[in-house]
């Protein structure tokens, strides 16, 4: 009985799948009738242990149902990062591409990197990322209104900016309302929102991103989530050349975030002030001073969730 291991392709209309070691090559519609369809097929070969893992690229959304499905059969599912996906492609000779052959990629990929099955979000979780996302949107059209206000000569043009930016205003404010409202009523968030903000640097918007694009904080070890979020440098050494080391990849988002909270605590966290301070005096440059900050930062409020305990100046992470 060959043990299966299966790549789905997803794209607006369509799923294609494709297994190895044996290649089982079928189409499905990306409809509800369509994903049921699939998910019986799979569910049955995971009843008869012929299902190692399935494996979809992350496509800006059109992956949401179908791998919530599955994951709501229990079946093993890793939705992985395109990237990934591109560069096994590239590694293995594949230039060409269509929705079958990536389904092929993808199988592939699944039976030679093993990627890991991580439990996805649940629908509460969604649709706070969802609002976040949206508010991080409206966000970035307020900064390029307020980038056009200043080029605008025409009165006219002037007033409908100026009207344009103060409706984002509100649109921003109700949003991070809603947000807040909706961690304020689970206990479980109501927890987490306390405990976070008992750190010196994180504040309400800090708080927000941290729950809505780092739900795993306070289940990972340090190392995991420095290199979750592209806080873990990478070295650049060859023969007796040492290079210098660069962090890159993860949450920028989140990363964006954590520089700014840094900013703040060293001047008002006395640990992270101490530490900076610490760095600077040994002639590290300020972007590695701040850099080991936001890492400093992240692995400290990584430790306070796994221990369920707020600030303090003597936490040790």
């Amino acid at each position: 009985m060959e043990i299966k291991s299966v790549g789905i392709d997803v794209s607006k209309k369509s799923l294609d799948m494709d297994t190895l070691p044996v290649s089982e090559s079928r189409q499905f519609l990306n409809t509800t009738e369509g994903i049921a369809s699939l998910c019986a097929l799979l569910s049955d070969w995971h009843k008869q242990s012929q299902l190692e893992r399935i494996v979809l690229e992350a496509t800006g959304g059109y992956e949401t149902e179908v791998s919530m499905a599955l994951a709501g059969l229990g079946l093993p599912v890793a939705v992985v990062n395109p990237a990934q996906v591109r560069h096994f492609a590239r590694a293995s000779g594949i230039s060409a591409k269509t929705d079958r052959l990536d389904a092929k990629v993808l199988a592939s990929f699944a039976e030679r990197m093993l990627p890991e099955a991580r439990p996805l979000p649940d629908a509460e979780q969604r649709e706070f990322t969802e609002l976040l996302a949206r508010r991080n949107q409206l966000v970035t059209n307020r900064a390029q209104e307020m980038v056009r206000l200043h080029t605008a000569t025409a009165a006219a043009t002037r007033l409908d900016i100026k009207d344009h930016i103060q409706y984002l205003n509100h649109r921003i404010k109700d949003l991070e309302n809603d947000m807040t409202s909706r961690l304020q009523s689970s206990g479980v968030w109501k927890e987490k929102v306390a405990i976070l903000t008992s750190m010196p640097g994180i504040g309400r918007i800090g708080c927000l991103t941290i729950l809505g694009r780092l739900p795993e904080l306070g289940r990972l070890n340090r190392k995991q989530v420095a290199a979750l979020i592209g806080l873990a440098p990478f070295n650049d050494d060859s023969g007796n050349r040492r290079g210098q080391r660069h962090i890159r990849g993860g949450r920028s988002d989140v990363r964006k975030m954590l520089y700014m909270a840094a900013l703040t605590a060293i001047r008002h966290n006395p640990v992270l002030k101490t530490f900076h301070e610490q760095m600077i005096a040994k002639g590290k440059p300020f972007k590695v001073a701040i850099t080991a900050c936001m890492r400093k930062l992240l692995i400290t409020l990584n430790a306070m969730l796994k221990s369920g305990q707020p600030w303090q100046n003597n936490f040790i992470a």
